[in-house]
């Protein structure tokens, strides 16, 4: 019995089942798609056209492969990581796609160690070999990889390691541990930027926690000093690529210039249910060739206009829209329901089935620590409460929700641990810790 549980707790072996499977099903999907497609395809969207401008010494420009000029519709990190790529293997060649599909695969793979420490930490080693488990074997975890040449992979082992890290953060009064995190969180936002959401939420609650809640003879402004400088620490390092923005296109992009058009994307004139014929249809094709046509500030700015006119005239279809995104937020798609029904891909069935299940055990896993009740509660539901908030208000997609979906996974395994008598969820200690 107890070796079959150290087997079962082993986090090689989750890590390796993880990387199995995500190999597993890049080389199946692979074995269907010729290697011309696949040279092209996978790049034919922002990142690959940006990084065959920089590749191709245009600059940080062209989103869409043609000659519009700078751009800011991606911060940088994963588009570099691309062209570094494309400099060692070719731009748009097999062999540069098969790199980054392994790339993703060892990010995605690497998010079952954070996980696993998390659930251990919180509520034991049951939990926490669960939580890495479901990871492992969650079917859109191991089918991103291969199907987004994205920072998706990268920045759902960024949100969990971020997690990790802020949980760790609250049991530490050391400097260098705060000057840390800012660097994280720094390398988070120029990575993907919507995890930014969480940033506030996650750094106060680890200020509290050490300083207030930990320590509560500590006073003065040595209780702000460090959570200070975490916070500063994190936009100096946005302070570059701010700056750029801001020498070409003449105002203030802090990190992405794209918001607009995916506002103006999910609440435009096609909503509306008085006319629901006229005008044509609004897709991100039709306003990518407006795009072309004008650049990207202007193309911006009246998109801007556009969706806030449409916003506040019409209130009703808001909230519609709203309760519409929520359900294919947390279904994974559009009418999930109908879709599970309506479908004969097994595939599609169980990314929907998941979806639903998984966000029926987040939120299961959230009262769960609630209830207990658990010091753990606050940044684990910060997750699934405040990260989705921006695409109930523009769109969404099962990509959109992957960042988060770790902690989501988690929140399951914890709900799961509770119905089969884990031990109580744990306790942040921070007394006997010396502040420096």
């Amino acid at each position: 019995m107890k070796r079959l549980q150290a087997i079962a707790t082993s986090l090689t072996l989750i890590v390796a089942i993880a990387f199995v499977a995500r190999v597993g099903f890049a080389v199946s999907q692979a074995r269907k798609i010729p290697d011309a497609a696949l040279a092209h395809v996978p790049f034919e969207n922002e990142t690959g056209s940006i990084a065959q401008a920089i590749a191709t010494g245009q600059g940080y420009s062209n989103p869409f492969a043609r000659n519009t000029g700078p751009t800011a519709w991606l911060t940088p990190i994963y588009p570099w990581l691309v062209v570094v790529t494309f400099k060692i293997f070719g731009v748009f060649t097999i062999r540069a796609f098969y790199f980054l599909v392994f790339l993703n695969i060892v990010f995605s793979s690497a998010a079952c160690l954070p996980l696993y420490a998390l659930g251990k930490r919180i509520a034991g080693i049951g939990v926490g070999a669960s939580a890495a488990w479901l990871w492992a074997i969650y079917p859109n975890a191991a089918m991103t990889p291969f199907e987004w040449i994205w920072d998706t992979s990268l920045a759902a082992l960024l949100s969990a390691v971020l997690l990790w890290a802020t949980m760790r953060l609250a049991e530490s009064r050391r400097m260098l541990d705060w000057c840390l995190y800012g660097l994280l969180w720094g390398f988070v936002l120029m990575t993907n930027p919507s995890l930014g959401s969480l940033l506030p939420f996650l750094l106060g609650w680890a200020a509290y926690r050490a300083w207030w809640k930990g320590a509560p003879r500590v006073k003065g402004n040595s209780r702000l000093l460090q959570p200070a400088s975490a916070l500063a620490i994190a936009i100096l390092c946005c302070v570059p690529w701010t700056i750029r923005n801001y020498a070409v296109f003449h105002r203030f992009v802090p990190l992405r210039s794209n918001f607009p058009l995916e506002l103006y994307i999910g609440n435009n004139e096609n909503y509306d249910d008085q006319h629901p014929h006229y005008p044509g249809m609004i897709t991100k094709d039709r306003e990518t060739w407006r795009y072309i046509k004008m650049g990207e500030t202007p193309f911006m700015d009246e998109e801007m206009r556009k969706a806030k006119k449409f916003i506040f005239s019409h209130p009703r279809v808001e909230s519609i829209l709203f309760y519409e995104r929520f359900i294919a937020f947390w279904g994974g798609i559009p009418n999930p329901i109908d879709k599970f029904i309506a479908t004969d891909s097994w595939l599609v069935r169980s990314l929907i089935l998941c979806a639903m299940l998984s966000g029926i055990g987040a939120l299961a896993g959230v009262m769960v620590l609630l209830w207990q009740p658990s010091d753990y509660a606050f940044p684990l539901a910060i997750y699934p409460a405040v990260f989705p908030f921006l695409y109930y208000i523009t769109h969404t997609s099962l990509r959109y929700r992957h960042p988060i979906e770790p902690e989501i996974l988690l929140l399951t395994a914890i709900a799961c641990g509770a119905v089969f008598g884990a031990r109580p969820i744990g306790k942040i200690v921070t007394s006997g810790v010396t502040a420096r």
